[in-house]
Order: C-alpha cells, then structure tokens, then sequence
C-alpha cells in the first residue's frame, strides 16, 4: 500500500465545495489543508463545509497555513474574476512554494498570451520544482480532449465550429451571475471591449490557441463576433431577478482565422431564456468537423436525480478533471502540464 496523495483545497464555492467532497471521499487522497474566502468559513471543519463527517482539518483565510500543511497537489477553484490575472500572485507563490497546482480558474495554456506571461508561470515552476495544469469542462475538455481526439479521423479538415448552450437559471451565485456572467447589465455595456468581454477572451483564447497547436495550424488573428440579448420581461431565476431589457443572454463567439477563412469557431452561449426560438432543442455542446468525414459530436448533461442532491451535473463536470488529474499532475515533470492528444489531425500530413 503506498501513502495517499496530500491533497490541499482552494475555495469552498460551487466547484471548490465539490472538490473538497471528492478530496474527502476518495481512500487515495488525505485533505491536508482548505483555504476559504469568507471569515463565516474560517475556523470550520472541512467536513462541516462540506456536508461530511469531521476531518480535522480545520478551514483557513492564511496562505501561510496552507503552505505550511505541505500539500503535493493543491486543487485551486476560485471564482473566475475579472482581470483574468486576478489569481496570478496567488498560482505563483503556491508553486514557488513547491506545491503542484491544479486550477479551474484558467491558465489552461498560458503561452497563448505570449512568452512573457508562459515565463511566469514557467519560472514560477522552476523554482519550487512544481507543476501547474489548468483544466475544467471548457476550456479543458470540449474542445483540447473530445474534439482534437475526434479530429483524427479526419481526411481532410475544412473547418471546426464548436457551440455551448447553457441554461443559466440555476446559477445560484448572484456575483458570479450578475457580475462575472453579466446578467442583467444593460445591454450597451456588453459592447465588446468592456472587461467583461476581454475576461472571456483571454479565458477562450487558451483553448483556440491550444487547438491549432496541436493541428499543427497558425492562424492570421483571431476575431469576436458577440452578441447580447435583452430579456423580453422580468426574469426570476436563481440568482434574482433580471428586468426586462436587461441582458438576458450572451453570446460570447470567436473566429480563428486562417488564409482568410474561419477555420475554428468557437461560440459560448449562456441563456437566461432557453426557451427562446434560437435555443430551444439545441445541444449543450455541439462539434462539427467540417471535412471528409464530416462530423457533428454532440454532449449532454443529465442532472442527478438523487432528489437529496445538492450539486449539479455542471459542478460534477468541472470539478472532476481536476480530481482525475491529481496522480497524472504529481507525476508530471517540472513546468506547466500540457496533456497529450493521440494522433490528430495535423495540417502538414493532409493529403
């Protein structure tokens, strides 16, 4: 029997809760340390956070503390924040510190914004001789694992386009709605060059540049094609109410442009509405390979019908790429974790 992986957890929010919860339930893994936001958290047992029995590990607003548990791996989920480098102080002091770090608030290819910013995180890295791998649902899985993977069956690859419909009633969270989502803002506001829109940009950026590496694919510019869409009343969802007039929904799209053309399209569509003529019926993800064969891969959550359940199928799925990735990223040499695709398609070997 070898000794379980010392596991710390950052933030107890919708991810992070469920997070800790995996942490807390898997035999090979020893919660070691939990660092919590919010002075109401502190002083808690994790287990009391989590809805688990007592861990012994009690919850901390200390850096210092979480450094001084020694964790291997740390789970990092914080909520995704505007600048997109909000958390970048953070990452690097955890991995100068020696502390392999997993994140689902970005920084899943870092080298997309250029070598100064890969630089940081790289030398951060290098002198704790840690790892740092950023994934969740997507960025992280849609389109760097399934579509990538699915590509290698390509012939020949015109084109990809990648769609994300998301119902966002649920969305419990009235910051993250109202702020980071932008529900309810008024519609001018959301015009494309606000900090809302540069968020996400430099947010999807990392799954478009990652993609077209791989492809083997240098594209001219990449190119945002947004749209807002005011509600047409008063809406009551999860979070509060968004007025009539008010964003209602964003469409958040991008367009990698290679030779001219749109070679990768990547859309993320967040509703207030789903059931609004243009949303009603479609997929929550979408792939089309445009080619030989031409493709479509489509992906679908089911939410748990344990009526005793409070996590949702959305907070299932962004949380357990970093669970699965704990031995993968402890394993990992030195540096930022970039996981490998089998057998794309590569735009030197087309016929």
């Amino acid at each position: 029997m070898t000794d379980p992986i010392r596991v710390a957890q950052w933030a107890t929010g919708a991810i992070g809760k469920t997070a800790l919860r995996g942490i807390i339930d898997r035999p090979d893994l020893e919660l070691v340390g939990l660092y919590v936001y919010s002075d109401a958290k502190a002083g808690r047992d994790a287990g009391d956070i989590a809805r688990r029995a007592p861990t012994g590990v009690i919850a901390t607003r200390s850096v210092d503390e979480i450094i001084r548990s020694r964790p291997q791996v740390l789970i990092h989920s914080p909520r995704l924040q505007i600048p997109y480098e909000r958390h970048d102080d953070d990452l690097c002091r955890l991995l100068r510190a020696g502390i392999n770090v997993i994140t689902t608030a970005g920084q899943h290819f870092p080298r997309a914004h250029g070598t100064e910013r890969e630089h940081m995180f790289a030398q951060a890295c290098k002198e704790g001789d840690s790892t740092l791998f950023g994934v969740g649902v997507s960025p992280g899985v849609i389109g760097e694992r399934l579509a990538l993977t699915l590509t290698g069956t390509s012939i020949e690859l015109d084109r990809i386009t990648i769609d994300e419909v998301l119902d966002a009633r649920g969305m419990p969270d009235p910051d993250f709605a109202f702020t980071v989502m932008g529900m309810g803002s008024p519609p001018e506001e959301l015009d494309g060059t606000g900090p809302l829109p540069s968020l996400y940009a430099s947010l999807y950026l990392e799954t478009i540049a990652f993609m077209c590496e791989r492809l083997g694919i240098t594209y001219d510019e990449v190119v945002s094609d947004h749209r807002v869409v005011a509600a047409r009343t008063d809406l009551d969802v999860a979070a509060g109410r968004i007025a009539a007039g008010t964003v209602g929904t964003t469409e958040w799209r991008w367009h990698a442009i290679v030779d001219g053309k749109q070679f990768l399209t990547l859309a993320i569509i967040w509703t207030m509405e789903p059931d609004r003529e243009e949303y009603v019926g479609r997929d929550q993800w979408e792939v089309h390979l445009y080619g030989k064969p031409e493709i479509v891969m489509t992906v679908n959550l089911v939410e748990p019908q344990d009526p005793n359940s409070r996590t949702t199928a959305g907070q299932f799925i962004t949380a357990g790429p970093a669970l699965r990735a704990v031995e993968y990223v402890l394993a990992a040499p030195t540096g930022i974790f970039e996981p490998p695709v089998f057998a794309p398609f590569r735009l030197e070997h087309s016929a």
